[in-house]
């Protein structure tokens, strides 16, 4: 029996795009609801309901509602993954852990925070978030060098966290030129099956 699955997201959300794309690659069919943060959609009583945080992207999976973006991507994988996208073995479900807390850390206060200065204008330092940024893309690099993905051979919900805006970083004036391994990663994603971009903002380095 078919599953009625919507994701309520944003198209330039970066977090909403990790839950489209993992929706994609597992082949699950999903009603897309547009949620309008610029007309402050997020913050009604109905989409609090679903998420009190007041962000996108929320699932709801015939009733069951997952909000937080690394969530939904547990939860779909656990449940529609068939063991492929998060490794059972203790070791490799604390690998892609770590590159969850790098998704919901380093990544979200790095190349995200640059891309919402200049596609939001949101007020960060351009210079604080493009140091971090690099110097999360020195570490992947160096790491990307030993495996073409983030944990081991085979893609995981880890490069899915990873992806959208580190993908998107030229966007808010991060260079992706000094790191040949990420954009080989990079590559290695948008080739996967199933895989569904992220539509550019003509911006930034992007311009």
């Amino acid at each position: 029996m078919a599953h009625a699955l919507k994701l309520y997201h944003f198209p330039l959300s970066g977090h909403a795009h990790r839950a489209e794309l993992m929706l994609s690659l597992l082949q699950l069919p999903a009603e897309l609801v547009f949620v309008d943060l610029a007309k402050g959609a997020h913050k009604h009583p109905d989409f609090l309901a679903l998420n009190a945080f007041g962000q996108v992207p929320v699932l709801d999976d015939d009733g069951v509602i997952v909000s937080d973006s690394n969530a939904i991507l547990v939860y779909l994988a656990k449940k529609y993954g068939n063991g492929r996208w998060l490794p059972e073995n203790p070791q490799g479900a604390a690998h892609v852990q770590r590159w969850l807390s790098v998704a919901a850390g380093q990544v979200a206060y790095g190349p995200a925070a640059a891309r919402l200065i200049t596609v939001f204008g949101a007020a960060f330092n351009p210079e604080e978030v493009a140091t971090r940024a690099h110097t999360l893309f020195q570490v992947m690099e160096r790491e990307l060098a030993k495996s073409p993905f983030l944990v081991g051979t085979e893609a995981t919900i880890a490069d899915v966290a990873n992806y959208s805006y580190i993908a998107h970083a030229p966007e808010g004036n991060v260079s992706l030129q000094d790191y040949p391994n990420l954009r080989a990663w990079l590559a290695r994603v948008e080739a996967l099956p199933g895989f569904v971009p992220m539509p550019r903002t003509a911006i930034g380095l992007q311009a």
